[in-house]
């Protein structure tokens, strides 16, 4: 039986030295009604996607700033709706409403809130990843965190903080805001796979980490 070893818990301390991960596929940036029409007529024929958001952030106590970008990610293509700019068009909606594309978040429901305060709607069905890692033992919540553990990668959070309602985005906040929607797809892609592949996930404790590892060394130099 194939063995992969994850932890209920990823030492952040190791993220700093893990090789960086970043979308490699096709950014679009979504403007306009009629580009948004055209995105989503694509996106409701893929069979999966990935999702999240981007606020401007705000420093000032008791106050915050609408959701500014929402992101929708296919293995290969990532469409950044600039929500800043379109609203909430029927079409964004749609999307948003639909039940019948499988579509994967996490923390969505604090998404779901920051664009439910631009126009009010009924959520379709979605994947939060936070519930469905708790299946594999594993109690981490962030997305850093859980790409880390399962793929031994580390996703950059450095844009997390700039102002997403810039009159343009910057390259790296593109390639960011692409990268923490399609990595939910891949998140959910692999844990599926290892579960129906018959992987073996040994799910340690990170404070048992570091002993664990010295016992594998210690029995394949036995062997």
């Amino acid at each position: 039986m194939t063995m992969k070893t994850i932890y209920n818990k990823f030492d952040k301390t190791k993220i700093s030295s893990l090789p960086k991960v970043v979308f490699q596929g096709k950014i679009e940036i979504v403007s306009s009604e009629n580009e948004a029409k055209r995105a989503v007529r694509y996106l409701l024929k893929q069979p999966v996607l990935g999702l999240d958001t981007e606020t401007r952030p705000c420093f000032q106590r008791g106050h915050s700033n609408k959701v500014s970008l929402l992101q929708v990610c296919t293995p290969d293509i990532c469409f950044l709706f600039r929500l800043n700019h379109i609203d909430m068009p029927a079409c964004i909606l749609r999307l948003l409403t639909d039940k019948k594309v499988l579509k994967i978040g996490l923390s969505w429901k604090d998404d779901l809130t920051m664009l439910r305060r631009r126009k009010d709607f009924q959520p379709g069905d979605f994947v939060e990843l936070q519930e469905f890692v708790r299946r594999f033992g594993v109690e981490d919540m962030s997305l850093q965190k859980l790409y880390a553990n399962v793929f031994q990668q580390k996703i950059s959070k450095s844009q997390r903080m700039t102002n997403w309602d810039a009159d343009e985005l910057s390259e790296a906040q593109k390639k960011y805001a692409a990268t923490d929607a399609w990595a939910c797809i891949r998140l959910y892609a692999e844990l599926c796979r290892m579960k129906q592949e018959g992987y073996h996930l040994i799910v340690l404790p990170e404070e048992k980490n570091e002993l664990k590892e010295n016992e594998e060394t210690a029995v394949s130099k036995e062997r």
